[in-house]
């Protein structure tokens, strides 16, 4: 019992460790100065957090390990450097919910990066977060270009079809595959954008009609949000003063999206989607145009095996899963894909050659 505490100890100690470690770089890197700020108290909670931990483990009589920065700490570091915190925040968001339920101490700070210029729900320029949720979408869309064409190209494969049938097939799979994933990305997005309008024209139209309902909603919300009455009413007041930034109010709080963007591009995301889907759909057939026969098909087994693991680490990022973890799940459910349809086209080809 006392091995598996210390365990479970050392796992808490490891994750608010990383969370201190990022929020701090997360800081350094933020064009915000009030961000910036933000940043820098939740590191110094998590912080707080892992000396809990520590001591917890001396009370067992255990070793505290040493501080050591992890892979995904590395990685989501990086890509904030590049594209900016906003994009990295959702994912880290959603890796804090994971560990909450591990982890249930010192959480004070942790809201104010929500309110705050480049935080969740807000529309700066280096720390939009609407596109926050591309590094999930990438690793997605990529995964589902290869497991599928991979099956494919596996089930040319068993069939004992030439490579240049593989070839052409692996090719149609991934044009195919990738254009049916911009067409439903367009769809899915425009939809939204769509619904979201008419969501706006309905709260504008009734801001026009009845101000009074408008403000005592606002009211409500800033009540929510801790304030008393009497401040909640007066800011509800002037806000409603100009009806502009009472609609972009209701926008943000009722539907959770930025009333000038309304999700996002509808052709921005059908464009990303089919590069995603044919990038990850030419790990499998890309040794076709260079090899022949049982060499392509091993090289091709080997790009794949390749590609599966990029998309394990990258999957890893936005689970909280460790990376061998997450790899090898990408084995197992690519291998199962592939032995089935590998083992369909080679029971097909018997039949139709016989």
């Amino acid at each position: 019992m006392s091995n598996h505490r210390a365990r479970r100890f050392r796992n808490n100690l490891r994750i608010e460790r990383d969370n201190a470690a990022l929020y701090g770089r997360l800081a350094d890197l933020a064009a915000d100065a009030r961000l910036a700020q933000a940043y820098r108290r939740i590191a110094a909670g998590e912080t707080r957090n892992a000396a809990f931990w520590e001591a917890r483990l001396r009370e067992l009589g255990e070793h505290v390990p040493s501080p050591r920065i992890g892979l995904r700490v590395r990685a989501l570091s990086a890509f904030a450097r590049h594209f900016g915190t906003g994009f990295v925040m959702p994912t880290v968001v959603r890796l804090e919910h994971a560990d909450h339920g591990a982890t249930p101490v010192d959480r004070n700070g942790h809201r104010d990066h929500f309110s705050l210029p480049g935080g969740p729900g807000a529309h700066g320029r280096r720390d939009r977060p609407q596109s926050g949720n591309t590094l999930r979408a990438a690793v997605l869309g990529a995964n589902d270009g290869l497991v599928s064409n991979v099956s494919l190209v596996m089930g040319m494969a068993g069939a004992a079809a030439g490579d240049r049938a593989v070839l052409l097939a692996g090719l149609a799979g991934l044009v195919a595959g990738a254009c049916s994933m911009a067409l439903g990305e367009w769809l899915s997005v425009n939809s939204s954008r769509e619904f979201y309008q008419a969501q706006i024209t309905e709260r504008a139209e009734r801001l026009a009609v009845s101000p009074e309902d408008g403000q005592r909603h606002i009211a409500g919300l800033y009540r929510e949000k801790g304030l008393d009455p009497a401040a909640a009413d007066h800011l509800a007041g002037h806000v409603t003063e100009t009806p502009r930034a009472a609609l972009d109010m209701l926008v943000r709080e009722d539907l959770g999206i930025d009333p000038g963007e309304l999700g996002g591009s509808a052709w921005g995301a059908a464009i990303s989607s089919f590069c995603l889907f044919a990038c990850g759909a030419l790990f499998p057939v890309a040794p076709y145009f260079f090899l022949g026969g049982r060499p392509a098909l091993l090289a091709s087994v080997g790009s794949t095996a390749a590609g599966l693991a990029l998309i394990g680490i990258g999957t890893s990022l936005f689970t909280g899963r460790s990376m061998l973890f997450s790899i090898a799940r990408q084995f197992a459910i690519t291998t199962a894909a592939a032995a089935v349809t590998f083992a369909v086209g080679h029971v097909l080809g018997v039949m139709v050659a016989g």
